[in-house]
């Protein structure tokens, strides 16, 4: 007898199976202005896993509030192809995209059907700012998630009860979360890998020249050395405390003692390595804080004045303007 002729298989591309799988369905419930970045690196893999294995692993449909085209930030639209509150509708798994300001995005039809859906067995995800969407829908509690770290601050406000990481993306059983932006193709590149194993998911990754596939742990912003262009491990301790002290700021004694200086030497160490002063920093560290309350929160202003450290609204307003003038006077 001859011997059989060896297969040959491209790169990435899955070795042959007398039978294919059956093809998992994704749903993408797409907000009005989601982020066209964070949805395209979710649904993309999943073409690619299709065209590398040969075979249909993957399908997927489009709902969106209103039904229609749906526009994404960028003014892109979206054909969409199922409609809000089906009940015959086949889904394994369904994520919602979302940006802008999700914390006043409000729509308990879709909420009613996404709580359907988990009823009915699919897994449930929220993307960029779409977790946010799932724990108006009551489908978090209880849970930990993760999503884009410009909505964490309304988000932990609004919702104190719910474990928040500043990760990438977190899968917890029949709940997937993830930050948003290229996060998404980490999250997508990690689910293929669950379901058709670490070689097409290499595959798939190595498809879209992505190096590295990054764990679902990992930060999702550049660490302080990266943001601010700086070294000194003296002044880095300083920073991350600052970050992580917005709503009661720390004193200057107690950031110098952080960096084991003298206060004098510490604000050397600000202007050295940052150009500027330790109270400069920070309060531009606060006021950015309660920017992003402002824009995705419904705090009043005087919560927000107390969630960032300001004694009353009146004098969170007085630095908001003197920043203002400030930014102009440099113009």
């Amino acid at each position: 007898m001859r011997d059989e002729p060896e297969t040959r298989t491209r790169p990435g591309r899955k070795s042959p199976r007398a039978e294919n799988p059956a093809a998992l369905t994704v749903g993408f419930v797409l907000v009005p202005d989601f982020p066209l970045m964070a949805y395209t690196a979710a649904v993309e893999p999943l073409r690619a896993a299709n065209t590398l294995s040969g075979c249909e692993l993957y399908r997927w449909w489009h709902a969106a509030p209103g039904g229609g085209v749906v526009q994404a930030s960028n003014g892109l639209g979206i054909l969409t192809d199922v409609a809000i509150g089906s009940g015959d509708i086949a889904a394994d798994r369904v994520f919602v995209c979302a940006g802008g300001n999700p914390a006043e995005f409000d729509d308990p039809p879709l909420f009613a059907w996404l709580r359907s859906l988990a009823r009915h067995g699919a897994t449930l995800g929220g993307i960029s700012g779409g977790p946010y969407l799932l724990a108006r829908a009551g489908l978090l509690a209880g849970r930990r998630c993760t999503l884009h770290w410009e909505h964490v601050p309304a988000f932990e406000e609004r919702y104190p009860e719910i474990d928040v990481v500043r990760s990438l993306f977190e899968i917890q059983g029949d709940r997937i979360t993830c930050s948003g932006g290229i996060a998404a193709l980490d999250l997508m590149l990690d689910l293929i890998g669950r379901d058709h194993g670490a070689g097409l998911a290499a595959g798939v990754s190595d498809w879209f020249l992505h190096n590295q596939i990054r764990e679902g742990l990992s930060p999702q912003r550049m660490d302080l050395r990266q943001r601010f262009g700086v070294r000194d491990p003296r002044l880095l301790r300083v920073l991350a405390a600052m970050e992580a002290n917005v709503e009661a700021p720390l004193a200057r004694e107690a950031l110098a003692d952080l960096a084991r200086v003298s206060v004098r030497q510490l604000e050397r160490l600000f202007r050295d390595g940052l150009g500027y002063g330790v109270h400069r920093h920070y309060l531009h560290l606060r006021l950015d804080r309660a920017h992003q309350l402002g824009r995705e929160s419904a705090l009043s202003r005087a919560e927000i004045a107390t969630a960032t450290g300001f004694a009353s609204a009146d004098e969170l307003s007085r630095a908001e303007r003197r920043r203002r003038r400030q930014a102009q006077a440099a113009n």
